[in-house]
């Protein structure tokens, strides 16, 4: 074969090679095939002002799915994703924060168990298979083991609801001072004895008190999403908490090779929505995309 034929073979190769099919090496030098798909969370896109808009500012960047929140007028979300033709992977619970599960009110939770039902229902109707919710939160007013036993009885609540309509509940690490090692998350997804109930994770959260490819392993088959956000401990320590997640995806502390390596030793091939700031223009928008693709080729 002459170098011409050879280049051109190359080329048509290099073509045939899909945006969900990006192929890397391992450090064994072993060619995988990652089948990641490319999500942005609902916040993240700053283009457009109706619904329909802002799926059209995903679709041009280039992205595969949306996660929407919860409590939006369903047909309006329906023809949005059917217009764009984009996927809507997960639905994140609008109300969680505001009805927390484990809130010492009685009528708190209540609220909070109604709101996690309406966001199972708004993602069986989009096609959606997981919700997130934040689970709970650990203050002076409310202590880690009521939040643990709180949280518990009101998600198994809503557990057979979620099993009949198919779609899993997935709690997500949060900066909420709870379940703060990675054994501890893999015990209480476990005690619901269900695989209706599993885990969001978000890389750039648990680098507060962890390293995202240690959690991911231990977690394992209990990862139903994961959430891409970077994390700067160097803005972190002169800024103050919060500051740290306005650093660029690629700029900041995690090690997104060890992440994706992670991903391959427990077999995760699903979505990986960004949550990051940075999509308020279109070329935002594609700027976040271009970095997901560099992050998933790492």
């Amino acid at each position: 074969m002459n170098r011409r034929q050879f280049s051109k073979n190359v080329l048509m190769t290099s073509a045939a090679i899909s945006t969900f099919s990006i192929p890397v090496f391992s450090n064994k030098n072993a060619l995988v095939k990652r089948s990641l798909k490319k999500s942005i969370m609902w916040g993240s896109i700053g283009v457009g002002r109706t619904i329909l808009e802002k799926f059209q500012a995903a679709k041009l960047a280039g992205f595969d799915g949306v996660e929407v929140m919860s409590h939006f007028d369903r047909n309006e979300v329906l023809k949005a994703r059917d217009a764009t033709g984009l996927f809507i992977p997960s639905v994140c619970n609008a109300m969680h924060w505001t009805f927390l599960l484990s809130d010492p009110d009685p009528k708190v939770r209540e609220e909070g168990v109604t709101a996690l039902k309406v966001s199972l229902e708004d993602a069986k109707a989009y096609g959606a298979d997981t919700v997130l919710l934040v689970p709970g939160r650990v203050s002076e007013a409310v202590s880690y083991d009521d939040c643990w036993k709180r949280s518990i009885d009101e998600i198994k609540r809503v557990v057979p609801i979620a099993e009949q309509l198919n779609v899993k509940i997935a709690i997500e690490n949060v900066p909420n001072n709870f379940l703060l090692s990675p054994l501890e998350a893999v015990s209480y997804i476990d005690q619901f004895q269900s695989k209706i109930v599993c885990f969001y994770f978000d890389c750039g959260n648990i680098m507060e008190y962890g390293w995202p490819d240690q959690w991911i392993k231990i977690l394992g088959p209990r990862i139903a999403k994961v959430h891409i956000k970077e994390y700067s401990r160097k803005i972190a320590e002169k800024q103050g908490r919060g500051a740290e997640y306005g650093v660029k995806l690629l700029e900041g502390d995690v090690n997104w090779p060890a992440v994706m390596k992670a991903l391959d030793d427990i077999g995760y091939n699903n979505w990986t929505t960004i949550e990051q700031s940075g999509g308020d223009s279109p070329e935002g928008l594609k700027d976040l995309y271009n970095r997901l693709t560099k992050i998933h080729a790492s």
